[in-house]
């Protein structure tokens, strides 16, 4: 359980938790005490970490969305809320796309850019949309987005990821001072290369080019960034909106 001000006995949706930094976020928050439920457009994927968390001790339910269908996500919403009208205390969003990979710009085509960013900038939106009109009658919320170090810095060969990312910092920004007399904060997570099981199917030499400009020389791992999310997403986390946090081993600068 969390001390004062930690996420127990806090209605929190995580978005994309059917693996990989969503996953571990979840079961870290259901460890933690919170009301967890595990939204993702894999709903078995997401029944299964719910289970889990379940099994551990905790309190977790699965639903399944899309952030590309915004009727879903309000309905994945309602049922974290404990139905229409509850209160969410907080979302988590760590759903995205790789998009292109290890082509240049003029090699990627527009379909395959809109593609990307549906799911990352314009699911993002969609998400934060959601979760703010179902916190601003309560005058309390917390949004948390995974963005990426790749949007800070711009990484050659995914010109799709890349950009989208750089929006939802952006857009994290603005909706940061949007909110910040409502009580609701927006704030965004940049990792660099998390250790996760699609990791393993990239080729070697995206991964080595990704982790040698780390200084720390090695890839995140998802409890990690679960640690930061889950204290990103609790009352703790007071008087931080539109920021974007740095995990990346020592790469960002800024």
């Amino acid at each position: 359980m969390s001390g004062a001000g930690g996420p127990a006995g806090q209605r929190v949706a995580v978005v994309g938790a059917g693996a990989g930094i969503g996953a571990a976020t979840a079961a870290l928050l259901a460890a933690r005490g919170a009301e967890v439920c595990c939204v993702d457009r894999d709903g078995a994927a997401a029944e299964a970490v719910a289970a889990a968390a379940r099994e551990a001790g905790g309190l977790a339910s699965a639903a399944r969305a899309d952030v590309t269908e915004p009727a879903s996500l309000a309905a994945a919403f309602d049922a974290a809320a404990g139905g229409p009208g509850g209160q969410l205390h907080a979302v988590v969003n760590c759903a995205g796309v790789q998009g292109p990979l290890g082509r240049r710009s003029h090699e990627v085509t527009l379909d395959e850019f809109d593609a990307t960013y549906a799911v990352n900038l314009r699911g993002a939106l969609a998400v934060s949309q959601a979760a703010v009109v179902r916190m601003l009658p309560f005058g309390y919320g917390r949004i948390v987005h995974v963005a990426s170090i790749a949007g800070k810095e711009g990484n050659p060969g995914m010109i799709g990821y890349s950009a989208t990312k750089a929006g939802m910092i952006g857009m994290v920004k603005a909706q940061g001072k949007e909110y910040a007399e409502d009580g609701i904060t927006v704030n965004a997570l940049a990792p660099a290369v998390i250790h996760t099981a699609f990791l393993d199917t990239q080729p070697a030499e995206v991964v080595a080019y990704m982790t040698e400009r780390i200084p720390m020389r090695r890839t995140g791992r998802v409890e990690e960034a679960a640690a930061l999310l889950a204290w990103m997403a609790s009352p703790e986390c007071s008087f931080t909106t539109g920021f974007t946090f740095d995990l990346s081993g020592g790469r960002a600068t800024y």
